[in-house]
């Protein structure tokens, strides 16, 4: 998830009970809550495709993640004590306190995580296995309405406060506008008004004084809303995988292949609208699913085919670089594509992971094309 998201639930979880533990309690969830991203590091020290190693590496897994998680109080308990030392007052940080919160809310930053289709790696340094819930788009603006609001009615009692609340309500509005008037986003009014609808409630709640009427009771509301919003999701989820694994079965069938793995991934701000990929032993196939359908829509179906005999001994040569073997340990569903196969003109292996995008797609770290040199008649050889 982004972290406005995760920054969300650490305030609102501090919010919600865990800021009573101990004095510093509140920052420390906040950090907690993002701690597992601090892997960015990597990215200012490195290129790109070494971060897109690291990114959700050990710091995501439970090891990293409890490490984090106790390291933080600690650090907090040593530099109150030596301040109190140097101030000649009594320490006010309550470890046991601190430890607790920290726990609990570095615990939501790899589950949230692992809610989209990203996925984290849980299992490291043991296994580098890839774990992934499909649940949540990458950004999900219903998360950041339910604990904005909460934190907002929480934590504005001051004109600064409200200040800075003002300011990101600003620039998420005008991004969630922004966004939803861009091409292939269905429901854009409705979306939008579900925006403006829900920030007037939460103005209204706080000129009513919401705050003091039920204190810690709305950061708990929040995280129900949110539990309910999950578990909506999910059934929502194992629909549209029953509609994927139809499609398969019907696409499969069609090429006398068999299906050997599949995924319903959710889209920006649409519960109903799901990106999916089918993969066979033979070939994987992208297209959309759209519930409730009565029958799998197959007519835009894109089917990509297994690098063939011809064309495997350039996948074997792109394969070696560094870049490409980082990429497919990242992938989740590889596909390739060679350009110039021939050997007539540059010849180019062409990478890309189906989730985000597809061969000659350029997307960040979801794609990659490496120019080849065409194999020397000895290398046919020996094939």
């Amino acid at each position: 998830m982004d972290n406005l998201a995760h920054s969300l639930v650490g305030l609102a979880a501090a919010k919600a009970g865990l800021e009573r533990l101990s004095p510093g309690a509140t920052a420390v969830c906040l950090l907690a809550a993002n701690a597992p991203d601090s892997d960015i590091v990597v990215l200012l020290v490195t290129d790109r495709w070494t971060f897109l190693h690291y990114h959700r590496h050990i710091t995501h897994s439970i090891v990293g993640t409890l490490t984090l998680a106790l390291s933080l109080p600690l650090i907090f308990w040593l530099v109150d004590r030596l301040i109190a030392r140097r101030r000649s007052r009594p320490p006010v940080v309550r470890l046991r306190g601190l430890i607790l919160a920290s726990v609990i809310v570095s615990a939501t930053h790899p589950f949230l995580d692992w809610t989209n289709n990203y996925g984290v790696r849980l299992l490291l340094p043991w296994s580098s296995q890839w774990f992934y819930g499909d649940l949540v788009f990458i950004a999900d603006p219903f998360i950041w309405l339910v604990l904005g609001g909460a934190v907002f009615l929480l934590s504005s009692k001051l004109k600064l406060q409200l200040a800075l609340w003002f300011v990101l309500a600003t620039i998420l509005t005008y991004l969630v506008m922004r966004v939803t008037s861009q091409p292939g986003i269905e429901n854009a009014l409705l979306l939008r008004g579900i925006w403006v609808g829900f920030i007037t409630c939460f103005v209204i709640a706080f000129k009513l004084g919401a705050a003091e009427r039920w204190g810690r009771k709305i950061a708990w509301a929040a995280f129900a809303v949110l539990i309910s919003y999950w578990i909506g999701l999910a059934f929502i989820h194992a629909a549209a995988l029953r509609e994927v694994r139809r499609a398969g079965l019907v696409l499969a069938s069609q090429h006398g292949e068999s299906v050997t793995d599949l995924a319903a991934m959710p889209t920006l701000a649409n519960p109903l609208h799901w990106q999916s990929v089918v993969e066979t032993d033979q070939a994987a196939y992208r297209f959309e699913v759209f519930l409730p359908s009565a029958a799998p829509d197959l007519s835009g179906v894109t089917r990509y085919e297994r690098a063939d005999t011809f064309e495997s001994r350039f996948v074997v040569k792109a394969v070696r670089d560094r870049r490409a073997q980082i990429f497919l340990g990242f992938a989740r569903f590889p596909v390739f594509q060679v350009k110039g196969a021939d050997c007539l003109s540059e010849t180019i292996v062409q990478m890309a992971d189906l989730r985000y995008t597809q061969p000659g797609s350029a997307r960040g770290s979801f794609a990659l094309e490496l120019p080849i040199e065409c194999p020397t008649t000895t290398e046919m050889q020996s094939r």
